[in-house]
């Protein structure tokens, strides 16, 4: 299956992108193909992990905003939802912009955690006229904001793309096969593959948007203060760490060199995800509960390397692309898949791969990085307290962001070589998933969400 660097570098809103994003365009999807203008009622019910840590991810209200017919890359965050709590305040729902229906949260959407057979995140849409049903289709989220519906799941999966790359690879050992053959560094492979889909100029314009979006996010982190939405009163600290940098107090004892440079990072990465976590707008990167990490460590290369440029965002995000490919490919990126190792993990591997290819790393360098940043994830629970995409989140991908730099510099004071191999890593992090119970993949039922809470 081909898979572009822009399937796992999405523009979307927080707070996830398995919960959020995609439950929102399978959404849309459903009342797009719909007669809007027959149906009198419609029912959502949630199964699963969209169940049990749905509202602490807003997942209602995305899928109420995805059948209003908005999305998840163009919609204005706040606009949208008064538009929503406007019409719900008036007990109805307005499908695709056009067709106003009555609707009642209280008895329209229904949280059912029991777990469908695909995959753990799942939801049932229900159209009906009067009492028959018009149209029915069940969803699975399968993180990334990548979903499939009912007939996919019943083929096995995601569609294949088909599109014909001229390095098509699906182990870390057939892409590296291919750099050595054909004398290609990892971000060169995947740039000759994005060509499959569009031009040379498009694939970088589109990189650095991307890395636009991600510097907006960074930027709107700093300058917003109070606290994050959802019950638990959690501050937000970016711009009171930003302050600091930029304005140390005299008695403050600070190492200027490697230490200042990690509070950058930290910085970076609470920006990011204190915006994620307030359902602003942000970048997957491959997913939204992980999406600090690689905005964070690009952040860092482009403020502290004076002779960055374009095309090292483009080579930087291209070589992550392809450790978040193989992650995808050969285990998961969803956090009710397989735990966070799949999120902060993936974008962990990501992160140190695309640093060690814009310092210059080889092929092998580079898949040591990510295999380092991976191995040292191995294991990670997600076990979100409250549901919400905040405790440990937030912090988890400032301290994943600096893994990621000590992973690539590591593999670059070496030669390549080492002992455990990328494809060893991804496999058993799939492994590891499939033997983790399910309280700490996205339930909210074990770990710090239970222990975090005084009963």
């Amino acid at each position: 299956m081909a898979i572009s660097v822009f399937d796992l570098f999405r523009i979307g809103v927080g707070p996830s992108s398995s919960h959020t994003v995609g439950p929102m365009r399978a959404a849309r999807d459903f009342v797009l193909a719909l007669d809007a203008a027959a149906v009198t009622r419609l029912v959502v019910r949630l199964h699963g992990s969209l169940a049990a840590t749905g509202v602490g991810h807003a997942t209602d209200q995305a899928v109420l905003l995805g059948l209003m017919g908005e999305a998840p890359d163009t919609l204005d965050p706040d606009a949208a939802r008064e538009r929503l709590e406007a019409d719900i305040a008036q007990g109805t729902l307005c499908l695709a912009g056009s067709q106003r229906i009555a609707f009642d949260p209280k008895r329209d959407i229904e949280w059912d955690e029991s777990c469908l057979p695909f995959h753990p995140n799942a939801m049932v849409l229900t159209a009906y006229q009067e009492e028959a049903v018009l149209a029915t289709n069940t969803y699975y989220s399968l993180g990334g904001g990548f979903y499939i519906d009912e007939e996919q799941a019943s083929r096995g999966g995601l569609d294949e793309d088909t599109t014909v790359l001229d390095y098509p690879f699906d182990t870390a050992e057939e892409l590296l096969h291919l750099c050595q053959t054909h004398e290609l560094r990892i971000s060169e492979l995947m740039l000759a593959n994005e060509l499959a889909w569009r031009s040379e100029a498009e694939v970088r314009r589109q990189l650095v948007d991307i890395w636009h979006a991600m510097r907006d996010c960074i930027d709107s982190g700093l300058a917003a203060t109070g606290h994050l939405p959802g019950g638990l009163n959690v501050r937000r600290r970016a711009r009171q760490l930003h302050q600091q940098l930029n304005h140390p107090a005299k008695d403050q004892k600070l190492i200027v060199s490697s230490f200042s440079a990690m509070d950058w990072v930290n910085l970076f990465a609470l920006a990011v995800n204190e915006e994620n976590a307030a359902g602003r707008r942000m970048v997957t990167a491959p997913t939204n509960g992980a999406a600090g990490i690689v905005p964070a460590v690009l952040a860092y290369y482009l403020k502290f390397e004076p002779e960055a440029s374009d095309a090292d965002v483009v080579d930087f995000l291209l070589a992550a692309a392809a450790i978040g490919i193989l992650c995808k490919k050969n285990a998961s990126i969803s956090g009710a898949e397989v735990g966070c190792q799949g999120e902060v993990g993936s974008a962990c591997a990501m992160a140190a791969a695309g640093l060690a290819e814009v310092l210059g790393g080889s092929p092998r360098q580079v898949e040591n990085a990510a295999e380092i940043g991976l191995e040292h994830n191995l294991g990670l629970t997600c076990d979100p307290v409250a549901g919400l995409v905040q405790v440990p989140c937030i912090e988890r991908n400032a301290i994943a962001s600096v893994k990621a730099i000590n992973a690539a510099r590591m593999a670059l004071h070496g030669d390549g070589e080492h002992f455990i191999s990328l494809d060893k890593v991804i496999r058993t992090m799939r492994d590891t998933g499939r033997d983790m119970q399910d309280k700490y993949k996205e339930t909210s039922k074990g770990g710090l969400a239970v222990n975090a809470i005084e009963c």
